[in-house]
């Protein structure tokens, strides 16, 4: 999915991951839309990318909790014909229990990482559904995993990131459409110090250029999840494997002999 000919949007664009495949997509031939809230950053990096590739950039600043600017950057998905490629990076971390989260903030976590990617991703399928190709990364976590981490909802969030990059491929695989899950662990990005972490506090952190470099090794193989961080790639496997083999299982008119009183 390489081509001087086609463009890649990318959200929370204006650092951190975000703007590493920003780099790294222009480093492959891709023109740009680049998404984030700090207008400056993005022109700056625009201006970067332009001078060193010599690809096409535009800037959308958008807030994608604020509806408005949400449907301003799905109208750019939905009307854009070059867009082959939509990066949905952008997104937001917490920490501690559920029971000591503001529900407002838990709610825009919601909006962030959930609401925001399945608008984002059904406009972006128009419009390659009509085509009969192009590519979504989706940018979950390990704590989709990991429930017992003590990280509220936020796992819960990145969890739906999982699921949904698994249907999508199930659903569109086969009309030319592929999706990608990546889940990345501790990342050296600025959402640490926005969630009220210190980064440096925290143990096996890796850098981003080395995380998206890893991701990009799974999207050219046409990885549906890409765990950078496992080195043993038999317990992701095994994991799935486990998974696949509940589903015929599931289908039963009775309740399993284990919960039966009668």
């Amino acid at each position: 999915m390489t081509s001087l000919h086609s463009t890649a949007l990318v959200t929370g664009a204006s650092t951190g991951i975000g703007a590493t495949y920003a780099k790294k997509l222009a480093g492959r031939g891709y023109h740009l839309v680049l998404v984030a809230r700090d207008l400056s950053r993005l022109e700056s990096l625009a201006a970067e990318l332009r001078s060193d590739f010599g690809v096409q950039v535009d800037v959308l600043r958008a807030d994608l909790t604020s509806p408005q600017d949400l449907h301003q950057v799905e109208k750019r998905l939905r009307e854009d014909p070059a867009i082959g490629l939509l990066v949905n990076n952008a997104g937001a971390a917490n920490h501690g229990s559920f029971i000591d989260a503001d529900p407002d903030k838990m709610e825009t976590l919601i909006d962030l990482n959930v609401l925001a990617v399945t608008r984002l991703t059904a406009a972006a399928l128009a419009g390659m559904l009509a085509r009969g190709q192009g590519a979504i990364i989706n940018i979950a976590s390990v704590v989709g995993l990991a429930p017992e981490f003590p990280l509220g909802i936020y796992g819960a969030t990145k969890s739906f990131v999982i699921a949904m990059s698994q249907a999508l491929n199930a659903e569109l695989g086969e009309k030319g459409i592929y999706v990608q899950a990546v889940l990345p662990a501790a990342t050296r990005t600025e959402i640490w110090e926005r969630a009220g972490r210190d980064v440096n506090a925290l143990q096996g952190v890796m850098e981003v250029e080395e995380m998206v470099d890893a991701a990009l090794v799974g999207f050219d193989r046409r990885e549906t999840v890409t765990i950078p961080p496992l080195h043993d790639e038999s317990l992701w496997q095994a994991y799935d494997t486990a998974r696949r083999a509940m589903l015929p299982h599931f289908a039963q008119s009775h309740a399993a002999q284990r919960y039966q009183t009668k």
